[in-house]
Formats: structure tokens, sequence, C-alpha cells
């Protein structure tokens, strides 16, 4: 993968013969990852829930000469998630990295504010979509010899927020998550560990108040906002062998503003 100086960054045989999924891989993090991942060996399944967007990224990465294929998913929903699983295991005969970084934030409302279904819908989607995903992915990873799991949090799940609170509150229980999973299965040789970025260059940005950005950045140590790249370099360190003796392990990706706290 080159970053936004030119630079390559990654070896190009990191991941070679490896099989990975990638939910929420038409945009932002989730495609510049799939994109490192393509870039380094892997062959990969790229997963939104738009059937047209699948395709169009599907495209693109085959015009660059890697092998990927496209399976719809909404991740909220189990037999999206099992639908996706067996199609990896058809198209490509394995599975070894799954990547969980889709999620939704449909709400900027105080907790007491939201409504039971809206609370219900963000962690059926963000908390128990991963669930099902380690229930559905994992065995097939442990059959074989074990690989990776990687999860995609938030700085959100580090401090409390007067918005976006069933976003926070489910990342930090995936956090956690993260740390069951490794416990569970690190006898059968699959590491699992967390990614949280801070404010980076996606459409997420549009959901914040623009001084807020402006602050945050000028405030940040490396003063600078995250690219997708930045996020997608520490998945596939994950990913490789570099990060074998590592599990249940957390990574913020923020340029160091976590630092100093918010402001």
């Amino acid at each position: 993968m080159q970053t936004a100086s030119g630079v390559s960054t990654f070896s190009k045989d990191a991941l070679a013969g490896k099989v990975a999924i990638v939910t929420g891989s038409t945009r932002g993090i989730g495609r510049a990852t799939a994109q490192a991942f393509a870039q380094a060996g892997a062959r990969v399944v790229i997963s939104s829930r738009k059937p047209e967007a699948c395709e169009a990224t599907c495209v693109a990465m085959r015009e660059a000469g890697h092998t990927v294929v496209g399976v719809p998913c909404h991740i909220g929903k189990a037999e999206d998630l099992k639908r996706l699983v067996e199609a990896t295991l058809d198209a490509f005969g394995r599975l070894d990295v799954v990547v969980c970084n889709a999620a939704i934030n449909p709400v900027f409302s105080p907790l007491q504010d939201i409504t039971e279904e809206t609370w219900a819908k963000v962690f059926e989607t963000n908390l128990t979509g991963i669930w099902r995903m380690a229930k559905l992915a994992l065995p097939h990873i442990a059959a074989q010899g074990g690989g990776v799991m990687v999860l995609l949090s938030s700085t959100a799940s580090l401090i409390g927020t007067d918005k976006a609170g069933p976003y926070a509150v489910s990342k930090a229980a995936e956090n956690h998550l993260a740390k069951q999973l490794a416990v569970e299965w690190g006898p059968k040789n699959i590491r699992v560990n967390v990614i949280a970025p801070g404010l980076t260059r996606t459409d997420m940005i549009r959901n914040h108040d623009p001084a807020w950005v402006k602050r945050t950045v000028e405030r940040t140590p490396l003063r600078r906002m995250g690219d997708p790249e930045d996020v997608a370099a520490v998945a596939l360190f994950f990913a490789s062998d570099a990060a074998r003796h590592l599990t249940g392990q957390f990574i913020v990706v923020d340029g160091g503003s976590m630092l100093l706290g918010p402001g």
C-alpha cells in the first residue's frame, strides 16, 4: 500500500496465501484495510450492506490485480453473517483473518432520550454482530491451525461523551469482548486484537461539528487528522506474523489526541 506521501509501508507477501473477510469494506477504513491486505498478498472478501457498493469495490480492486469477491452483508442480521462465512469458504476454501469494521452510530442524543429500539439496534449491530461472527468464523479458522480476528473500536470507548452514548458504550463492550475471545481462542492459535481510531478522514466526519474537528486537529500532538491508511497499517500488522505473540491487545490510532484528554 502507498501512504499519502507515496512511501510503501507493507511487505508484498505479508499475507500471502491468506483469506480475509473485511466487513464494511467499500469505503473508509474498511476499504483501506481490504486494499492493504490485498496488496500484502491476501485474497479478500469485500462486504457491506449494498450489493452495488460491493461490486464497484471489487471491480476497482480486480483492475488493480487483486483477487477479491463481494458478499453483501448486514452485520446486524444473523442470516447475513452466516451467508458471508459460507460464501467465503465456497470461494476460497479457507478463512484466516476476519476484520470486524462495520458499525453504526445512528443517534447523537443523551442516553435519557434514546429509545429501546435504537439501543437494541446499536448493540445488535456493533456488539452482537461481532459475537455472531466469532461463533461462525473462528471454528473454521481454528480447524486449519489458527488465524486472526481484528476488531475496530473507537476512542469514544475510552471516555464519557455527551453525544453518541449507545455507540460509545457498545464499543467499550467490544473492547472486553476481544479480551474474552482472546482467552477462549488462544489455545487454538487464534489471536484477537482491537484498534481504536480517533478522528479519521472518513464519511463519519460529516456527523461532527466542523469547529470541533478543527479544534481537535489543532490540539492533537501530531497536528493532523488520521487517514484510513493509518488504521489499515495497524490492522495489517495485527493480521501478520509480526504480531504473532500479541493477543487481547488494544492500540489507539489517534495521533496522540487522547494523551491530552477531551477538548
